[in-house]
């Protein structure tokens, strides 16, 4: 076989200029120049392509090669082109050809001049091409993306099943290959069978990208200015940020570029002509990032993308490690960071309830995988390359801390009986549950599947009603990892014992569990408060300016809220605004409020700052795009011309709650907005007089505290609206 190994070198020189391979590539085309069944899983960026692509130019005949991406399919095809003297080396054959363009192709491969023909699925199902193909030398079919086959792939194609029938009916013994850039066990278990490559020789590269950092951060209702701050402190860098859908890529890359970052949008709903403009500027670096869907990135080969964000959480792990794979191709530091709430979760599970029962099935374990990985406290890395079938060594293995658990770990407990109880759990009710209904029985609750199973009566049932369901959930997860116990690969999500965990349970030794980072509906709501104006203030600066408003208030016979809200004060004992600029930019605070107020505020917050040497954060103020300005100014030129309230609402689209809460924003922030007239037939004259002076010696504008006092004599809607024509005429 020396020769053979020489011929490859050779080869390898001759038409691609390297001088050597990269990990197991020299494996896989010596494998597939002897003529076998070949299986390839090697991550993206790992030269995949070149394992078909070596062998198919040395060989004689034609390799068809299946795609299931026409842009894939070009590319390819003009990097082979780039390479050869002859155009006709590589051609794609599908439905964007023309009748000339056909026979051209064809008449290449018959005279032995196409070396690799890339096809669509659906190509090879057309009889005149099956004809034509079977009467040609094939050297082998390469099944690209393979796990488009899988339904447990995050990209399955069904035209990709019949795979197996059409290469049988090209020929006799043709070699199959299948490649794929991500598989987890059951998804190459799949493929295998499904092409019928039980002989195949498996090649697997590992998964593991030791220069990637991998973080989540807590989703807030200020994840655009996490990101403005992210992006500026990598200022220069090339980056792509990930979001679900086309309105909030659009929106995302406005206001990015409103604050002075280079960024384009990328999606599948712009034409072609400005996708290609836009990845152009990105790969050309006249852009530092592109938000873009997932539809971007395929066959993008830029070595330098320095970091890739996720705005929002993807359907599976499989998706994440592709799409965070973009980054450091060049072996240089990439940092994948992405934004996790548990809302965006139920957004997700929402959104799959309208498709066919087995197809949620199958997504809803996908994403619970990704649940799992957001949430877990052990080395990210470890968790990911279990996820693939790989063991990692989390202590010396390359790349051991780069994830933020592993920098930031999390304190462990001695879990030992609690491993008992699960492993005993699992073997008491025949191991047939999936986690949920293992943790449900430990903790003592009934579901149907529990009750059908007489789980219940089982000596397990509520032995561990002390721990809440998420300690039981994150304690399943490390057992996994730690391979004490596995979920089984036919019913996707059944716990079973493996031997590790038979041999834990004859004679139990020390286990460490980490707590899991808990993030919950409440602890959504918790973050999204602190983050509108919630924050951490300076006390001592807030009562000052408590007292300071007090003063202002009474000097113009006005209740304190007139002057300022209280957010508006928390937010400037939040950011210590000295100039009328930074004061504009405190929440709540317009040009009116500013003007009229500001001043003394202003200088008082500059002494404090002085006399106290406090470090001011240079914290960012995101710009908003403007997108609603119009509106404001729409709902200001209409209330001057007393057009009804409900007419200004449907002519927007809006319900009257809305309407109202666009009015207090531009009355809060100190524009004056004469509602009078809508409020003379809602409201008599007395009625108004009392209301008047209930807001002129109130400590507080709280609507509950109103209702409360007026105890149900008037709608919130009403007071609502009266306290707009207050603010509106005493404080502007």
């Amino acid at each position: 076989m020396g020769l053979n190994d020489m011929d490859i070198h050779a080869s390898l020189k001759k038409y691609f200029g390297f001088s050597q391979f990269k990990g197991l590539q020299e494996d896989v085309i010596s494998n597939i120049v002897q003529g076998n069944n070949t299986f390839v899983i090697m991550p993206t960026g790992g030269g995949k392509s070149l394992c078909y692509q070596l062998p198919a130019l040395m060989q004689e005949g034609t390799a068809i090669i299946v795609s299931p991406l026409i842009a894939l399919m070009k590319n390819q095809v003009d990097a082979i082109r780039g390479i050869s003297d002859h155009h006709g080396v590589a051609h794609v054959l599908n439905s964007s050809l023309n009748k000339t363009e056909v026979k051209q192709v064809k008449s290449d491969i018959e005279e032995g001049i196409t070396k690799l023909l890339y096809v669509a699925p659906e190509s090879l199902t057309k009889e005149e091409y099956v004809d034509f193909l079977k009467s040609q030398k094939i050297s082998f079919v390469a099944v690209d993306e393979a796990h488009c086959i899988s339904e447990w792939g995050h990209d399955f194609r069904p035209e990709y099943r019949n795979l197996r029938t059409i290469v049988s009916r090209l020929g006799e013994n043709i070699p199959i290959i299948g490649l794929t850039a991500t598989a987890t066990p059951k998804v190459q278990e799949d493929i295998i069978k499904n092409l019928g490559i039980n002989d195949a020789k498996v090649f697997k590269a590992s998964f593991n990208r030791p220069n990637l950092f991998y973080e989540i951060r807590p989703k807030t209702a200020n994840v655009d200015a996490d990101i403005i701050r992210f992006v500026k402190q990598n200022e220069g860098k090339s980056g792509i940020i990930y979001c679900l859908s086309r309105k909030r890529v659009e929106e995302l890359a406005q206001v990015l570029q409103v604050n002075g970052i280079s960024a384009v949008p990328y999606h599948a709903g712009f034409d072609a002509k400005t996708r290609s403009k836009y990845q152009d500027m990105f790969l050309m670096e006249d852009v530092d990032v592109v938000v873009a869907t997932i539809a971007f990135g395929m066959g993008i080969d830029k070595p330098d993308v320095r970091f890739v964000i996720h705005h929002d959480i993807p359907k599976s792990i499989e998706s994440y490690y592709q799409e965070t794979g973009r980054a450091g191709r060049d072996d240089g530091e990439g940092h994948c960071l992405a934004f996790y709430s548990y809302k965006d979760i139920e957004k997700l599970e929402k959104f799959m309830s309208g498709k066919p029962v087995a197809e949620q099935e199958i997504g809803n374990a996908l994403l619970q995988e990704v649940v799992a990985y957001a949430e877990t406290s052990m080395s990210r890395r470890k968790f990911m390359l279990h996820y693939f079938g790989e063991e990692f060594d989390e202590v010396n293995g390359d790349g051991a801390d780069m994830d933020d658990n592993a920098r930031n770990p999390k304190e462990k407990q001695e879990a030992q009986d609690d491993v008992l109880k699960v492993l005993r759990t699992v073997e008491e009710t025949s191991e047939k549950f999936k986690s949920k209904e293992i943790v449900k029985t430990i903790i003592g609750q009934v579901n149907a599947l529990i009750s059908s199973h007489k789980a219940n009566e089982k000596s397990v049932f509520g032995i561990g009603a002390d721990q809440s369901e998420n300690h039981w959930m994150a304690l399943i997860r490390q057992m996994l990892v730690a391979g004490l116990i596995k979920k089984e690969i036919e019913l996707y999500g059944i716990l079973h014992l493996t031997d590790k965990g038979k041999e834990f349970l004859a004679k139990p030794v020390s286990f460490m569990m980490t707590k899991d980072h808990e993030y919950s509906k409440e602890r959504d709501e918790a973050i999204v408060s602190a983050s509108k104006g919630g924050g951490v203030a300076d006390e001592k600066l807030l009562k000052l300016l408590k007292s300071l408003r007090k003063k202002q208030a009474d000097s113009l016979s006005v209740p304190p809220f007139v002057v300022f809200q209280d957010p508006s004060l928390q937010d400037m004992a939040l950011k210590y605004p000295i100039s009328m600029e930074e004061m504009l930019n405190i929440y709540g605070v317009g040009e009116g409020k500013a003007k009229k107020y500001g001043k003394p505020f202003i200088k008082a917050i500059a002494t404090y700052v002085e006399e106290n040497d406090i470090i001011r954060p240079d914290d960012l103020v995101v710009k908003s795009t403007g997108a609603n300005s119009g509106l404001k100014l729409y709902i200001i030129q209409n209330v001057d011309r007393k057009l009804d309230l409900e007419d200004i609402a449907s002519a927007k689209g809006l319900e009257i709650p809305d309407l109202i809460k666009e009015m207090e924003q531009i009355v809060y922030s100190g524009t004056k907005l004469n509602i009078g007239y809508y409020i003379d037939e809602v409201l008599d004259e007395d009625q108004q007089e009392e209301i008047h002076d209930y807001f002129l010696e109130a400590e507080t504008d709280n609507l509950e505290d109103a209702m409360q006092e007026f105890d149900g004599e008037y709608e919130e809607e009403d007071l609502r609206l009266y306290r707009l024509k207050f603010i509106s005429e005493v404080a502007n």
